[in-house]
């Protein structure tokens, strides 16, 4: 059936097996690394070499996530709040296979609105390339979902997630969206009702022979940076935080340690800082000035307070929390942190114990945990990602991300109620970091957004 061959011939396909192989890792390694880039031939390879990983994130269920809770029931159980309060509920609909925001009345869990953009549409806008060049592929419209939607004075809605920055109507329709860079983890807006979001900027505001200049699926150095932006999306403002760490005498915290290799041989860092909240500071305080931002940072476990006026790290905290998430101001001199107390071990990155919400107190220069007892009775251990809030009354709002719940918490401690993104077919969908909204002006908001919208909802 099979003719033999010479043996020469099999050694000789080996060799130039082998050989090709070569050639073919050093085009692609010219084409992501190299200064000098070898045209189609190198694009050419590195296209063939992403092929694999291409076709996985087009087949596997990027939006499903790990059942923890089997007895836990689909949406809200418990009892509802007293107080007047509602929640910009972001989350993945594994019904309609869409990411959906909700407007949640949380003294009867009705839905008060729906927002549910037709992302396709708005990627058509977008010249895909460089930083884009992955969009439809990985944030089309069953795809995508809203990570810290946003509701603005004018009925808006900001939503984004490794995209562009885009502001919607009450009727899901586009209002604006900013291609400057890929906009990624939180939003909040300041005094002056400026816009802040994160962004990595490309290409990377440092050197090319420091930083180089690739961006393919991230593999690139991830030069995060601080944005503001005007109410209507005009970029007023823009700040490396490799830059921040540089002008305050941090450069060693960059470019000291990689990857290890074999024969101690270390690589570079693609991802040192990893910014995932800016907290922008709307009043005067005790230790911080009206336009201060406090960023976390969480690949150096750090939260610091900057002062963009004059580009100066006021305060800086490490050491006290792990890859650490949310940062928001208590009063005029304490804030709080979503501490997930994540760590890298030997097998795998991992909760240690369960997370944590850190109080830190600048008057006494003391850390505390809030209500520890309360995360470690139901196990709240979001790997990444997670949120909290302590609300004005001294209630506790938690988003354990990584598993499709949030959980709201009296201030003595107990659990008022919980919230599971389970859809019809069992499975746990994502959330997109909701958004709970209790104090007066946020109430006020709200409710003149219901008095405002468009006759487009359900």
């Amino acid at each position: 059936m099979f003719k033999k061959i010479e043996i020469w011939i099999l050694y000789l396909f080996i060799i130039l097996s082998i050989l090709f192989a070569i050639l073919f890792g050093t085009l692609v390694r010219q084409e992501l690394v190299g200064s000098t880039k070898l045209g189609w031939v190198s694009k050419l390879a590195l296209q063939l070499a992403e092929m694999p990983v291409n076709i996985r994130d087009l087949l596997l269920p990027t939006n499903r996530t790990k059942d923890r809770f089997p007895n836990l029931k689909k949406g809200f159980s418990g009892s509802s709040n007293f107080n007047e309060s509602f929640m910009l509920l972001s989350r993945f609909d594994g019904d309609l296979n869409q990411g959906v925001v909700e407007l949640i009345d949380l003294t009867n869990f009705q839905i008060l609105h729906t927002w549910n953009p037709n992302i396709d549409d708005f990627n058509n806008l977008v010249i895909q390339e460089n930083e884009f060049v992955y969009l439809n592929r990985d944030k089309n419209d069953k795809r995508s979902f809203f990570r810290h939607p946003l509701l603005t004075n004018d009925g808006g809605l900001l939503i984004k997630e490794f995209s562009p920055l885009r502001k919607i109507d009450s009727c899901s329709n586009l209002i604006f969206q900013n291609t400057h860079d890929i906009f990624h983890h939180s939003i909040e807006t300041d005094y002056e009702g400026n816009i802040w979001a994160v962004t990595s900027a490309y290409p990377q505001t440092l050197p090319r022979e420091q930083v180089g200049r690739n961006i393919h699926q991230h593999s690139g150095f991830m030069d995060d940076a601080i944005v503001k932006l005007s109410s209507k999306g005009e970029v007023l403002y823009e700040k490396s935080v490799a830059s921040i760490f540089i002008d305050n005498g941090l450069e060693y915290l960059l470019f000291s340690v990689g990857e290890a290799k074999a024969n101690n041989i270390y690589l570079f860092n693609p991802d040192p800082i990893h910014l995932n909240d800016i907290q922008p500071v709307n009043q005067d305080g005790d230790f911080w000035k009206k336009g201060d931002l406090f960023l976390s940072l969480r690949h150096q476990s750090m939260v610091l307070l900057y002062r963009p006026s004059n580009n100066k790290i006021i305060w800086k905290s490490v050491g006290h929390f792990f890859q650490q998430h949310d940062v928001d101001i208590i009063d005029n001199h304490r804030i709080s942190i979503f501490n997930n107390n994540s760590k890298n071990f030997v097998d795998e990155n991992r909760v240690d114990g369960h997370n944590k919400v850190v109080i830190y107190d600048f008057k006494s220069n003391e850390y505390s945990e809030y209500l520890s007892d309360s995360f470690r009775e139901h196990d709240i251990r979001t790997i990444t990602q997670g949120l909290s809030e302590i609300l004005p009354n001294g209630d506790l709002f938690v988003e354990e991300t990584n598993y499709s719940r949030i959980l709201y918490f009296n201030s003595d401690g107990s659990l008022r109620w919980s919230y599971l993104n389970r859809g019809n077919d069992n499975n746990t969908y994502r959330l997109g970091w909701s958004r709970i909204l209790a104090t007066k002006d946020e109430v006020d908001l709200v409710k003149n957004f219901l008095e405002k919208r468009g006759g487009c909802y359900e």
